[in-house]
């Protein structure tokens, strides 16, 4: 598989990256272990967790596997902090206690004494913003981290949060946003400030929360998560407007003539977008994995990112 850098700085990871939400909830202990292992395999580096997910149950299980394969040393591991449950529900709370807290945590349930990257992922407007960041610093000067990023951060956010760390001497490395066809509006601020500064993207639901993938384009399957009233109905429901089943079917057309899948196509226009060091992939099945994968080798001629480009123009959308 092929690597990028990840903005300016010296880390490199596979352009596809593995994605572990689903660890411990939606994908067993036992599919777990074959997702990593396919991954691995096809050349993967960069596996991304954060201790919210799976119910927290994704680290634990993601750990276990690690030791059983014995493959840290193979990958670039990415983790996250700052958000949790708390009454049922899910809070934001980057002070340095909870931030720091949850680094142990990660790195206990991991079987690991760093990450390659650790992140804040959100931004808590009732966090100094200094505070957060010398928790980052922190732990790269205990050795816990090698490189912090952020994750979901606006483009002004980015560019403070950038600016903090540069004054400690500490290098933020990357943002992990929403990014794909369906999602653009990423470009207007947050893409111009990580090109500025040497940031790169890590990008999450590249394939537009499963709608790139045409699975949605004959009705709602009553296994899909837009079927789902009780969870992910109101995730998917965003992106089955008007405006993006013109873009999906767009994509269908670039597709066919192409004789790729809509999940290729729609990975390979993200990969060629400016300051995208990875995108990020996650499954539910190791099958659902390896066609993903496969969009490693996919290329779009120019004719066909510049259609995708002006059809997915984000102007006047919601974000």
């Amino acid at each position: 598989m092929q690597e990028r850098r990840v903005g300016r700085s010296g880390l490199r990871v596979s352009r596809l990256a593995l994605g572990t939400m689903t660890f411990g909830e939606q994908v067993d202990e036992i599919e777990a272990e074959e997702q990593v292992t396919t991954f691995l395999d096809a050349g993967g580096t960069m596996v991304d967790t954060a201790p919210i997910y799976g119910s927290g149950a994704c680290e634990p299980v993601l750990g276990r596997i690690l030791g059983r394969l014995g493959v840290r040393d193979r990958i670039v591991l990415t983790g996250k902090a700052g958000l949790g449950h708390r009454d049922g529900e899910v809070v934001r709370d980057a002070s340095r206690k909870t931030l720091l807290d949850q680094l142990d945590t990660s790195l206990r349930d991991l079987g690991t004494d760093h990450l390659d990257v650790w992140q804040i992922h959100r931004w808590d407007e009732k966090a100094p913003l200094d505070e957060a960041l010398g928790a980052l610093e922190h732990a790269v000067r205990t050795g816990r981290t090698r490189y912090v990023g952020i994750s979901n951060f606006y483009g002004w956010q980015t560019g403070l949060a950038h600016a903090g760390l540069a004054a400690q001497d500490v290098p933020l490395i990357s943002n992990q946003v929403e990014y794909s066809l369906l999602r653009r509006d990423v470009e207007r601020e947050v893409v111009p400030v990580a090109e500025y500064v040497g940031m790169g993207l890590f990008a999450w639901s590249p394939l537009g929360r499963g709608v790139l993938t045409g699975k949605y384009r004959g009705g709602i399957p009553s296994d899909s998560r837009a079927a789902d009233a009780g969870g992910w109905e109101g995730f998917v429901a965003p992106y089955l407007t008007a405006e993006r089943t013109g873009v999906v079917e767009a994509l269908a057309k670039a597709s066919d003539g192409l004789d790729v899948t809509m999940a290729h196509a729609a990975l390979a226009w993200l990969l060629t977008r400016p300051q995208v060091a990875c995108a990020i992939i996650g499954a539910r099945t190791t099958e659902q994995l390896k066609e993903n994968l496969a969009a490693d080798e996919v290329e779009l001629p120019p004719e066909i990112v510049e259609a995708l480009d002006d059809v997915s123009n984000p102007e006047g959308w919601d974000a």
